[in-house]
């Protein structure tokens, strides 16, 4: 796929006109751009290179790398074509929404089993299908906020779906997971306001994305409670890997230590939820962290300890751990070896299980 292709789908996706992409544009980063140019650049006349494929990459919320790869490109436009909400789907939304509020929507017991099934599917399916899906939920949940419980199921779909989003360095993640903290709050339940935060760090800290973003909820999730529990499990890891892509190696290795021994106490038998940090997740998390690092010995320990008892039904996270040994390659100094490793492990999963945190993790590695 060309790159004017990509633009066109990304800017009819966010509903805007040409005019209206180069105005977004010269507003952020102070150009002139013109509607025609955009034509240009959409009929394939003109490829956009250097500083105005950041500058597309800032506005229409896609990483950069996505921009640069003509095969990151093709792969990501079949998510990003999935997510989009045609109008006819969003009058059913509606509908579904205040027929909830005159009817009085599921219980709080219904919204919880909805939840921990969500937790499992996560695990398999395509972010595509999963956005589509929590879209429908939250319009009907935010029709019953009025207990505190139901803040607590709003505020973990809004976790949810804002990791489904392309590129979570992007601002709808981020405005997602700023949202699901501000619900949690509404709940006034402890756990709830730790695991949010916690769970939005780990998954920008993993992504390389945001680290900003990821150390402030990280601190909040800390400052709510030092107890150990699952939410600051994942607050510690958010931090770790923000610390290890910042080059603060003493900070993570610490970081790191510390969330070993809040496993010990808060770590989950439960094997296939995204709710969940069994001893497989916590290995996968720790093995693109040390991966990063550079300790090659410790990361392939991780990786070593996470395939004993992943479970044969989540193929894609042996593909995280292939891909953290690609990094490795890549920076002992064999890039070329490093991109093919973790291409062939790419190539290997079913396209249906891609993610679009492995293919910033591609993008990390080709970096």
């Amino acid at each position: 796929m060309d790159i004017g292709e990509l633009i066109r789908e990304l800017r009819a996706a966010h509903g805007w006109s040409q005019g209206r992409l180069a105005d977004e544009i010269n507003t952020a980063h102070g150009t002139t751009l013109t509607r025609e140019y955009i034509a240009r650049w959409e009929r394939g006349k003109v490829t956009p290179r250097g500083f105005y494929l950041a500058a597309l990459s800032s506005v229409l919320d896609v990483p950069l790398a996505v921009l640069e790869d003509p095969m990151m490109r093709r792969s990501f436009l079949t998510d990003v074509a999935g997510m989009a909400i045609a109008p006819v789907i969003a009058s059913d939304l509606l509908a579904r929404g205040f027929a909830a509020r005159l009817a009085g929507g599921p219980t709080v017991e219904a919204w919880e089993a909805k939840l921990a099934a969500y937790g499992t599917e996560y695990m398999s399916m395509g972010a595509a299908d999963i956005q589509r899906r929590v879209a429908g939920e939250l319009v009907v949940i935010q029709q019953q906020l009025d207990q505190p419980r139901l803040w607590s199921a709003a505020a973990k779909l809004m976790t949810l779906y804002a990791k489904t989003f392309p590129g979570s360095d992007g601002a709808a993640a981020v405005r997602w997971y700023r949202m699901a903290a501000s619900a949690a709050d509404q709940s006034a339940e402890p756990d709830a306001r730790v695991w949010v935060r916690g769970r939005a760090a780990i998954a920008l800290g993993y992504e390389g994305a945001s680290l900003g973003v990821a150390d402030v909820l990280a601190d909040q999730a800390l400052a709510l409670s030092d107890r150990p529990s699952l939410g600051l499990l994942n607050a510690i890891y958010g931090k770790a890997h923000a610390a290890a892509l910042r080059g603060d190696r003493a900070a993570a290795l610490d970081l790191d230590a510390q969330g070993r021994r809040i496993f010990d106490t808060a770590g989950s038998h439960e094997q296939t939820s995204d709710y969940a940090v069994p001893w497989w997740r916590l290995n996968v998390f720790r093995s693109l962290l040390l991966a990063r690092l550079g300790e090659e010995h410790a990361a392939t320990d991780a990786q070593d300890q996470a395939l004993a008892e992943l479970p044969a039904s989540l193929p894609r996270f042996a593909t995280h751990l292939e891909l953290h040994r690609g990094l490795m390659l890549a920076r002992s100094g064999d890039r070329t070896g490093g991109i093919a490793h973790a291409t062939t492990a790419m190539d290997a999963l079913p396209p249906e299980k891609h993610s679009l945190t492995l293919r910033m993790l591609l993008g990390e590695i080709k970096a």
